[in-house]
């Protein structure tokens, strides 16, 4: 990798520090680039975009209009060390979305994987890891230390309380505000959002077998609809966890969960307490 020739960037950009640009970036009119920045092959900076490092990204990246990626971070802590932003390849930045840089107490950087999408108006903030293949409709807003797994969905207008956790293939839906994790392969809406169903559609698309699925579909009625004890539950799954793969996933999840889960409405519709129990394993900080 070297530092970009100029016919590379147009000549109205604004290009300062140490910037290196791998071959086929193209940085468009009035764009800014302060560095450090690396950008992999093929990585367009289309025109009035940011980027400020530290920052490093990898092939293929295309970053649209009145982006501004790796601007410090929204906390009072900060004191302007050199955290960073690490971006995988293939992603898509599109109109006004912000990803901030890490913090020292957030272990320095905020992290995306390869191949994601996020439609206008998102915003990433200060040590966010997200994963590969991650999709995030407009205006939805990441707090501080959100993790968001693979191949997760995250709907329009959505907003997502720090330290909360996405599983893999989990999906949220638009408008909804969460403050609890979501759990692999499973579907939140509402305020304050609550599991509401397992996402079969996303499972489908994902290749997962009939057989995957009805044994999801069986630990999802044990966890979130007949409303036994959450710990008795878990124990009821194992031999289902034993069996399947996905369903270790949700039981590791769950087991795992720092600010925990909301479970909606049980299945007899009765919504009086099964919609607020939450499992708590441990204080997660909000704020």
């Amino acid at each position: 990798m070297k530092r970009a020739s100029a016919g590379a960037i147009h000549p109205t950009a604004v290009v300062q520090g140490r910037v290196r640009l791998a071959p086929g970036c193209v940085v468009g009119p009035m764009a800014v680039l302060r560095g450090p920045v690396t950008l992999g092959a093929g990585t367009t900076v289309d025109a009035l975009a940011v980027v400020l490092g530290p920052a490093t990204f990898g092939r293929g990246n295309r970053i649209h209009p009145f982006a501004v990626l790796g601007g410090p971070p929204q906390d009072r802590t900060y004191a302007g060390e050199a955290t960073r932003l690490v971006v995988g390849s293939g992603n898509v930045f599109r109109e006004h979305v912000t990803v901030h840089r890490g913090t020292r107490k957030g272990g320095g950087t905020t992290r995306i994987g390869d191949n994601c999408l996020f439609m206008a108006g998102v915003h990433v903030a200060h040590d966010c890891r997200i994963g590969d293949g991650v999709q995030i409709a407009n205006n939805v807003s990441l707090g501080g230390h959100v993790v968001v797994e693979a191949h997760a969905v995250i709907g329009g207008h959505a907003a997502l309380a720090p330290f909360v956790r996405v599983g893999c293939g989990a999906m949220v839906a638009g408008g909804a505000m969460v403050d609890r994790d979501v759990p692999p392969d499973c579907i939140v809406r509402g305020d304050r959002a609550a599991v509401a169903s397992l996402n079969v559609v996303g499972l489908r698309r994902r290749g997962a077998s009939k057989r995957s699925i009805a044994a999801l579909r069986a630990a999802f009625a044990l966890l979130f609809r007949d409303g036994r004890p959450f710990s008795e539950a878990l124990r009821a799954c194992a031999p289902l966890a034993r069996r399947d793969r996905r369903v270790r996933r949700l039981v590791a999840f769950l087991r795992g969960s720092r600010v925990g889960v909301r479970r909606g409405p049980s299945a007899s519709g009765d919504a009086s307490g099964s919609d607020k129990i939450a499992v708590m394993r441990g204080r997660g900080r909000h704020g």
